[in-house]
């Protein structure tokens, strides 16, 4: 709220790589790394700067705020929140989750890139606790040498993953994901050896995390994945 307000990294000085956040204690220090890159390209007359702002502005003429968060796991963060709000009320009513009853295609909207009931095959011939779940959500990924590095990093590890890939930074993340943005013969050696399996584009996220052998998340820690995580008890 407070980053879309003010846009405080325009007023920071130039070839600045930190700067504080209005309503946040003088310690507290934002990189511009850690900003989206509509963020860090938000200068106040942008339609993603209209677009916040508007929003904010109407949201704090509101009664009371409600939140997707736990007060014992954002306490700090609420605390600041209030203070900031204009004395609204702040209501933290999470973790808000989808119904396990409902399919991965109810819950996103989206058709997974593989039947659930493959998946949850594929782990249970995995034992508890040994298999890492890669994904990096729906609006993210990384630079192609760094899917390399992945590549190898979990080869390497011996441990049995699942990948939810898409294509490198450079390249539309909805366009088809390209064996040449991994090691030469990577996905042939997991499937034979079944130590790991990659999904194109969707993941059936809930079912992978409930998993007992789902015991690691490597993720982009946008706030649902943190949520579902948590609550499946995956970190």
């Amino acid at each position: 709220m407070s980053l879309w307000l003010h846009l405080p990294h325009v007023a920071a000085p130039p070839g600045s790589r930190e700067f504080n956040v209005p309503g946040f204690p003088e310690t507290f220090k934002l990189q511009t790394n850690q900003m989206s890159s509509y963020m860090r390209a938000a200068d106040g007359s942008d339609p993603w700067s209209r677009f916040f702002r508007r929003q904010i502005t109407r949201s704090l003429r509101s009664d009371a705020i409600v939140c997707n968060t736990v007060e014992e796991v954002e306490t700090e963060g609420l605390r600041l929140l209030r203070r900031n709000a204009g004395g609204l009320r702040v209501f933290p009513v999470g973790p808000l989750l989808p119904l396990e009853s409902n399919s991965s295609h109810d819950r996103s909207g989206r058709k997974s890139g593989v039947e659930a009931g493959c998946i949850v095959k594929w782990l249970d011939s995995h034992e508890s606790g040994s298999v890492v779940y890669v994904s990096f959500g729906s609006q993210n990924t990384v630079l192609a040498s760094q899917m390399m590095s992945l590549a190898d990093g979990l080869e390497s590890s011996g441990h049995p993953f699942v990948w939810v890939v898409r294509p490198p930074l450079g390249f539309d993340l909805s366009s088809e994901f390209r064996l040449e943005w991994l090691p030469q013969g990577f996905e042939e050696r997991m499937r034979a050896s079944g130590k790991g399996i990659l999904i194109r584009r969707w993941a059936p996220q809930l079912e992978i995390l409930s998993h007992d052998s789902t015991d690691a998340f490597l993720s982009h820690c946008r706030w649902n994945s943190v949520l579902e995580s948590l609550s499946r008890g995956c970190a």
